[in-house]
Formats: structure tokens, sequence, C-alpha cells
């Protein structure tokens, strides 16, 4: 009954899938679903997809079962890799590809492999070319590829790396990063899987047999705006989560008066305040700034006062027309067209737009929209 909805736009996420092939032609696209695919649904985004991608990838084997359990059938990469020996018999034997970055899991799939000897799986061993996170150290990777190649469980092994500074551009870091994964990626010989959604549009050099389009596939600019290409990637790419309520009620304030928890904003006029059915309790940042942006009914209009658990309050001053009813776009497209980036909405609270997507929480219901005849395809 509540009015808040995340809609998620299915035909839009194929779209930005689409982008990712167009940028990398030469190169096959696993589509990144992790975080509950970056909060927009990960069954129904899996789903959408199923016909696209030739791989999908997620953080962990919990995320993996539940796409399997709803018939997900392709090839599913653990981008951490597995966290127990115990739970390589299901990888093992379920169609995953595991990523390895610490010799305890070689030893322990090897070890495991032993009892599954009709089973052949891909691994893909992860370099830690400069990021410093999670991988093997460059000169460590020769041997262990070596080792894995020669295992007969072994189907196939790819080479990984993962990018600190793909979306900036003339980066040092990305430029060192490059030399090393590419030299080791020619002396091995290895298939190449390096690009995550910044790299896949805008840096060729690690573009290779795999790339990993992640927010990009739901609409995110992933790439800083002083980027050469920020701006044609703006106007390609479609946001598939709409955050949309409505006004639940209206107060007319005289001038000087507060408005919300610690009466952060005070009236400097006559004001027309909207009170919005959504808040911290839904996940909308409770740190969006005075004036950060929101669409009623198409019109920018600006939040005045704190975000509360379940509501938040806005402007709507200039907006005569605008009362109970009024549907507020907190961030997406809304049905007139006008668009609200949730970039944008992220720059307001001081964060970034992964942290608001994958936010939203499991009481705001998403609705999922897509039309057939609109699909594209390859």
């Amino acid at each position: 009954m509540r009015p808040l909805t995340a809609h998620i736009d299915l035909n839009a996420l194929r779209h930005n899938y689409l982008q990712a092939r167009r940028y990398a032609p030469e190169a096959r696209a696993m589509a990144v679903l992790k975080a509950n695919a970056y909060g927009h649904g990960a069954i129904a985004c899996a789903q959408a997809l199923q016909d696209l991608a030739p791989a999908m990838a997620v953080a962990c084997l919990e995320e993996g079962q539940a796409l399997r359990a709803r018939g997900i059938e392709c090839p599913i990469v653990l981008l951490e890799g597995f966290f127990e020996a115990d739970e390589l018999d299901e990888v093992i034997t379920g169609g995953y590809w595991s990523v390895l970055h610490t010799h305890w899991q070689v030893d322990a799939l090897l070890t495991r492999l032993a009892r599954w000897p009709q089973h052949r799986m891909t691994v893909l061993v992860k370099c830690d070319s400069g990021m410093h996170r999670l991988g093997f150290a460059p000169e460590e990777v020769g041997d262990l590829c070596g080792r894995l190649q020669a295992h007969a469980g072994i189907e196939q092994t790819l080479l990984m790396t993962h990018f600190a500074t793909a979306d900036t551009p003339d980066s040092p870091l990305l430029t060192a990063q490059l030399e090393t994964i590419n030299a080791l990626r020619c002396l091995l010989d290895l298939p190449g899987c390096f690009a995550n959604s910044p790299a896949t549009l805008g840096v060729p050099a690690s573009r290779h047999d795999w790339v990993r389009p992640g927010v990009m596939l739901y609409g995110v600019n992933p790439l800083e705006p002083q980027h050469a290409l920020h701006d044609e990637i703006e106007q390609i790419l479609r946001p598939v989560m709409t955050l949309e309520s409505r006004i639940i009620a209206v107060r007319e304030l005289q001038s000087g008066e507060p408005i919300g928890y610690g009466a952060r904003h005070v009236t400097h006029r006559p004001t027309r305040v909207g009170v919005v059915a959504c808040g911290y309790g839904d996940g909308y940042d409770r740190h969006a700034r005075e004036g950060t942006p929101v669409l009623v009914e198409g019109k920018r209009a600006a939040i005045a006062g704190r975000v509360s658990m379940d509501m938040l309050t806005v402007d709507i001053t200039e907006l005569p027309e605008a009362g109970i009813g009024s549907r507020v776009t907190l961030w997406g497209r809304d049905a007139s067209g006008s668009e609200l980036s949730v970039s944008e909405v992220a720059s307001w609270c001081d964060t970034i737009a992964y942290t608001l997507l994958t936010g939203i929480l499991p009481r705001v219901p998403r609705c999922y929209h897509q039309d057939d005849d609109a699909r594209e395809s390859v």
C-alpha cells in the first residue's frame, strides 16, 4: 500500500549490456550480478540477460545458488572464489568458475578435484597487478598457472586482474597495471579477463578475451567527469532503476519555521512542504544535504530538512500544482521522460551511486518492466 517502489527497466538492462558488447566487440562479456544485481534483483536481471550473457558473475556461492535455483544454467563466476573447502563439491559439480587468489585455494581445489574425475572446471587466476587487494604477485603467477594447466581436472585457466583507476584519464597506476598484466598475458599465452566497467568502455588495451561489465549494466556512468568519453557514455547508458514515491501530506509554513529533526532547515519565506514516503529505513541516504534534488511530476524540487526513517520533506513552493498524490522520483527516469541520475543524487550525499543502489532495502518492492517487442538483440 505504501507508494514507494523501485521500478526496474529490464529492457534498459539489456540495452546497457549490449553497449558493453559494442565497446568490446572481440570479447565475451560476463554480466556482474553481485550484491543482488547492485540492488536491482539478481534473479530477474539474470533471467533478462540469460539469452545474451555467456557467463554471469557473483561474489560468492550463496549468490550463485540463488541463480541456479531459478534456472540459470550458464557458467557462474565466483569473483572472490570459495571461502571454505567444504564449498568445493558444489563448486566443482555445479558449473561454477572460481577465481583463485590465495595459495590455500589452489591447494584445496586440486586436492578436491580428485574426488570428481568426471568433472573439469574453469578457473581464473587473479594477479595483483598493482591494486593490492586480492591476488598473487606477478612473479608467482607463471608457476601457479603451469601447475593448474597440468592438472587433469582443470579445463581452462584464465588470467585475471582488477584495475584501481580505470575510471580516471591518464592514470599512471592504470598504465603500470596494464603493462604488468599484458606482459604476463603474452608470456603465459593465456586468455585474459581484465576489464571492469570503466575499462570496458574506455581502455581498449584491457579488453582481450573477457570483460566484466558491472555498474554500467545498471545505467551508471563509471567514468569520471573529466574523462574524454564521459559525456558520450552519459548519453548511451539508460537508468535501470527508478525509485519513485508520492507526496502524502502538504504543510503550509510561514517564514522562520523549522522543518524536521534537529530543525536543520528553517524557512526563509512562506513555504509549501511536501512530505514524501521515503526515508533511510528504505535505504535513501540520511546524509542527503539541503538542496538534494528530486523530481515532482517531472519538475525539479529540493529536499528541505533531514531525511527521516520513513519520510523526507521537499520544498514545493515553486510547484503550486503539486500536492497530495503527486509523483516523486528520487532518482531514475519518470513517466514524462525527465531524468535524475543516481550519480547526481549520490554527489549530494557525499557518496557514490553504488552505495545508493545496493542500499535499497527489502521492504521497498521491486516492480519489473519488460516489453518483449522492444527487446534488443545482438
